[in-house]
């Protein structure tokens, strides 16, 4: 009986962990995710109606980042829910063609945006505040940037800062002081 359950186990260890859905775009799904029009003065809308933050994460397909990020970090409940509970997430994806409206107005399609926000690796995260001044666009108005994939540590240390409105503060904490206090009070010994 010992054999069976040790083959058993060995079989179960040799299959790899299950990855992160994938949709028809070939980038990763998250249940928070939201499928929307892309207009991101509707969007930032429904965040602000639903009490929550807007957050564009900018994937492309075939991203080992971005899959380590789905697998690794999202994966985290204590992760995804914040996400959920928090945040009003528009997947945006580097090499589309899906039409985006950004908040000065101007419609391109999503790697045309990209372009025009200068976003050069995936996984990008922008962080968005409840208002955006007439005018600007999603970088300029963006209160942080996220880009590339980051440990679970950093990734929750930045969606509470910007949730916490932390930027606002003037106190001479900024996020990387933030992250250091936050490695410290968790006293798990990682520098993530």
């Amino acid at each position: 009986m010992r054999h069976v359950l040790g083959g058993a186990l060995a079989l179960l260890m040799a299959f790899p962990v299950a990855a992160a859905e994938l949709g028809d775009d070939g980038l990763h799904k998250q249940p928070w995710m939201r499928d929307t029009f892309k207009d991101l003065r509707e969007d930032l809308g429904e965040a602000n109606a639903e009490g929550k933050r807007l957050v564009l994460f900018f994937e492309q397909r075939g991203c080992i980042y971005c899959s380590k990020m789905h697998e690794e970090v999202f994966s985290d409940p204590g992760i995804s829910d914040y996400i959920a509970e928090n945040y009003f997430v528009v997947q945006l994806n580097l090499h589309g063609d899906i039409e985006v409206t950004d908040f000065d107005g101007e419609t391109l399609s999503e790697k045309d945006m990209a372009r025009k926000w200068r976003v050069l690796f995936t996984p990008n995260i922008v962080f968005l505040p409840e208002e955006v001044p007439e005018g600007q666009n999603a970088i300029e108005a963006s209160v942080a940037v996220m880009p590339g994939a980051f440990a679970k540590g950093t990734t929750i240390d930045m969606f509470t800062w910007v949730n916490e409105k932390r930027y606002l503060l003037d106190n001479d904490e900024d996020f990387q002081r933030y992250h250091a206090r936050r490695i410290q009070e968790r006293n798990d010994g990682k520098t993530d």
